[in-house]
């Protein structure tokens, strides 16, 4: 029977290949020269779906070392295990990804063109609940998101700072390589509303081509994508060196954008493969630069002001609060901050989430901590977002839509994406050269949406976030920085209690465009979407024609699900965007 080639994790010796093994190798490894003592207590976790936040959040505490330089040493330790066990799978033999770009690719690609038929935008504009905030309006609004700790403060300078300078958006001068490009967080649509250049790899699915041709069309740039049969796309599992190849035939300085999903054990496949990419394109072009998301359902150290803010928020909290954490015997409405430690600990982990997503997400931060030392990465944390993937499933829905009754705002995608576009803009405009300290870098201009200033830790508030959700009529709820909302410190209402004029209730989210091709972060302490095989990996719904999780259909090429025991399956079928 002859193999599936392309990116896989490596056999063991009875010649299974497992998900689980890999991510639990590769998290000990990182761990080892800096604690190995954390490095054995993830080499003998016996249960790793369940277990492994613990040993993620190990990871973070131990780059706190020698005023945070062990971050560095961590992110090295770990993209040098991923680089030495992960496979590149053809009929002749097993190779090193860094091996398997070298050879001739497989296959070749030519290219299509989509140009834009409107005008440039050359003002900074972001959409906001029906508006679209410039100027004053939208200084007004991020001076409010910084004072109800939705944002950074950092984050909100930044913004201005490209609002001050608008000729910053002509990214004329670069091309936007958008891995991912189908995705709703993805910056794209903003590039080629800037009039930019993106060359788009997604997969080769007709409803994910449409959706992006559109935008593209609709826009006043250029869009390029590979093409090798009768619809656009190419796999980066299984087409790597060829897309390469493709990318690489294209001028001037280019911006890899790491903006691809797939469910369970794909997703850190995936992760390995795009690293590989961006390695390669860095080895030919040094002056190719680097662009990722970070997830807000992750484990950060956070300064000083999201602590403060915090622990504020838990002093002056309310009667019921106190009465809802005794009676859970201390389960519920715990601090978020224990202490006023600085840097804090911020774990927004979601458990449901599984460790192929956490690892995916940590190769992304392992590498943009490499890359700002000796280049230039544009990195921010991304709001949690109303996205279809997260809404489609009526716990996660619920636990969003009360969200904002502890002080964490939910974005919509149009408003996430133009702002972290924007990052974007202003990190590859005036890049920051890398500190001490690889945490302070990542806490950077971070739009977490509320997760690391709100009084409780995440996993022990959410949960009744998602009760009130379930019995809230369908209504938009108040921005946190408005007037109508919750007050910072204010009482949590029972999960029962009636909405009132500080809480309204949420909108029903509106359907994803077909061909999105990454889900929003799950909120913390609520389920993942869609049932988790028993060790496997915690696939979500998919949009319509989209490179999410799901059913594939005969000859696709999205994974199925993770089979019992963590592993992938084998051989690994091509990954999705």
């Amino acid at each position: 029977m002859p193999i599936r080639q392309g990116v896989d994790f490596p056999a063991d010796e009875t010649g299974r290949r497992s998900s689980t093994a890999f991510g639990r190798a590769v998290v000990a490894d990182a761990l080892r020269h800096v604690d190995p003592s954390a490095a054995a207590a993830a080499e003998r976790e016996t249960d790793w779906r369940r277990g492994y936040p613990r040993h993620f959040k190990a990871l973070v505490e131990t780059g706190l070392a020698d005023d945070g330089a062990a971050g560095y040493e961590l992110a090295e330790a770990g993209l040098a295990s991923v680089q030495a066990r992960i496979r590149y799978r053809r009929d002749d033999g097993e190779f090193t990804l860094a091996q398997a770009m070298m050879a001739a690719p497989g296959r070749s690609f030519d290219t299509i063109e989509v140009k834009g038929s409107e005008r440039p935008e050359t003002e900074v504009v972001l959409p906001y609940r029906g508006e679209l905030l410039r100027g004053d309006a939208l200084r007004r609004r991020l001076d409010a998101w910084v004072t109800a700790g939705v944002i950074e403060d950092s984050c909100a300078e930044a913004v201005r700072e490209v609002i001050a300078s608008p000729d910053w958006l002509d990214l004329s001068d670069q091309t936007l390589v958008a891995a991912g490009a189908g995705t709703e967080m993805g910056p794209v649509g903003a590039v080629l509303g800037w009039g930019g250049t993106v060359l788009a790899l997604d997969l080769p699915r007709e409803r994910v081509w449409q959706r992006v041709e559109s935008i593209a069309a609709g826009g006043a740039g250029r869009l390029l994508a590979p093409v090798s049969g009768d619809v656009p796309g190419a796999d980066l599992l299984s087409d790597l060196g060829g897309i390469a190849q493709w990318v690489l035939g294209f001028d001037g300085r280019l911006i890899l954008g790491n903006y691809v999903y797939a469910p369970g054990g794909a997703y850190p496949l995936l992760a390995a493969a795009v690293d590989a990419l961006g390695t390669h394109l860095r080895h030919h072009r040094n002056d190719t630069a680097l662009a990722f998301l970070a997830t807000p359902t992750d484990v950060y150290a956070t300064p000083a002001a999201a602590v403060v803010h915090s622990r504020e928020r838990y002093a002056s909290r309310g009667v019921r609060s106190k009465l809802t954490a005794a009676v859970s015997g201390g389960r519920l409405m715990r601090p978020n901050y224990p202490c006023d430690e600085v840097p804090g600990l911020n774990d927004s982990l979601v458990p449901q989430q599984g460790p192929n997503y956490a690892l995916a997400k940590r190769v992304h931060r392992w590498r943009a901590t490499l890359t700002r030392r000796d280049g230039v990465v544009s990195f921010a944390v991304a709001p949690p977002t109303r996205t279809k993937s997260v809404t489609s499933n009526r716990l996660l829905a619920a636990a969003y839509a009360g969200a904002h009754l502890f002080d964490v705002e939910i974005f919509e995608p149009e408003t996430a994406s133009k702002l972290m576009a924007l990052l974007l803009v202003h990190q590859l405009r005036k890049p920051r050269p890398a500190t001490r300290a690889a945490w302070a870098d990542e806490a950077v201009a971070a739009a977490h949406g509320g997760l690391w200033h709100t009084a409780y830790h995440p996993r022990t508030a959410l949960p009744l976030a998602a009760v009130r959700g379930l019995v809230l009529p369908a209504s938009r709820p108040a921005s946190l920085a408005s007037p109508s909302a919750s007050p910072s410190g204010s009482s949590s209402p029972s999960p029962a209690a009636p909405p009132g004029p500080s809480s309204p209730s949420p909108t029903p989210p509106g359907p994803t465009p077909p061909g999105s091709s990454s889900p929003g972060p799950t909120p913390p302490g609520a389920s993942s979407p869609g049932p988790t095989p028993p060790g496997g990996s915690s696939p979500g719904p998919t949009p319509p024609g989209g490179s999410s999780p799901g059913p594939t259909p005969p000859g696709g090429s999205s994974p199925g699900p993770t089979p019992p025991g963590g592993s992938s399956p084998s051989p690994t079928p091509p990954g999705s965007l």
